[in-house]
């Protein structure tokens, strides 16, 4: 049985749920929308990851909303949306926020936290922090 942690799942058409080979780096985003482009913005990814330190960048989702779900811990999200309001969000376990389309977002981790992340993948794009 896949681990959520090594092998994220795809939301697709058709009320779909289909696993995905295991996450190697930040190439493996290139192959994953590559393998679900059927699927066009309705598809999402869902991911789950464990932090132990902030996030050393910036990340943007331009075709759709993401759901961060803390499952675990706690993290700050900090979000710059499109329309160039700022947002601080404390999550703890079992809160969660959302990041609407156009909205950079990355996160601040104290100690240790995990989150379920429900992603509009298309078109995602990162900067430096």
């Amino acid at each position: 049985m896949p681990s959520m942690f090594t092998h994220p799942a795809h939301l697709g058409l058709g009320a779909t749920a289909r696993p995905q080979p295991a996450f190697t780096g930040m190439d493996w985003y290139a192959d994953y929308v590559a393998r679900t482009a059927g699927d066009g913005a309705e598809g999402r990814l869902v991911s789950l990851y464990r932090f132990t330190e902030s996030w050393d960048s910036w990340e943007m989702h331009p075709e759709g909303d993401e759901l961060v779900l803390c499952v675990a811990g706690s993290l700050t999200l900090h979000q710059e949306m499109a329309d160039g309001t700022r947002a601080t969000v404390p999550l703890g376990m079992g809160d969660y926020a959302v990041n609407p389309p156009g909205a950079w977002h990355t996160a601040d981790v104290a100690a240790e936290a995990t989150a379920l992340f429900i992603t509009a993948g298309r078109g995602t794009q990162h900067r430096p922090r």
